[in-house]
């Protein structure tokens, strides 16, 4: 299922999506929340540059949203069902969306990137 070379492989392993050798970020570690979205700039591996065009990875922020709203009905849906009190379902709806900041962040980078380039397993860095 999580193999080398399917889209699923590079979205959860936050690796470049041309060759899925290397990650994309320099700091592997979500806590290094200042390090959180430093990229390397291009794949050592292959030379695929990261930052496609020009503010290319603003076009995350909407599947951040995405991603966040997703995840805050599924927290409300859960919390409401065993407390069935608003207040509570907001709080934790809060802190959810607190604590998964750094998982969401990265991997909608991760995805929006994934939805313009595709896998190539022979591609080759090009001096």
């Amino acid at each position: 299922m999580l193999k080398k070379g399917s889209k699923l492989y590079s979205i959860l392993t936050g690796t470049c999506p041309k060759c899925q050798n290397e990650s994309m970020y320099s700091d592997p570690n979500l806590l290094h929340v200042h390090n959180l979205l430093k990229m390397n700039e291009k794949c050592s591996h292959c030379g695929f540059k990261y930052q496609i065009e020009p503010g290319f990875f603003f076009g995350a922020m909407y599947v951040s949203y995405g991603l966040n709203v997703a995840v805050g009905i599924a927290a409300f849906i859960i919390a409401y069902y065993f407390s069935e009190s608003l207040k509570t379902s907001f709080i934790v709806i809060i802190i959810t969306l607190l604590i998964l900041f750094p998982i969401v962040m990265r991997l909608s980078r991760t995805l929006y990137i994934n939805m313009f380039v595709k896998y190539e397993p022979g591609y080759k860095k090009v001096n």
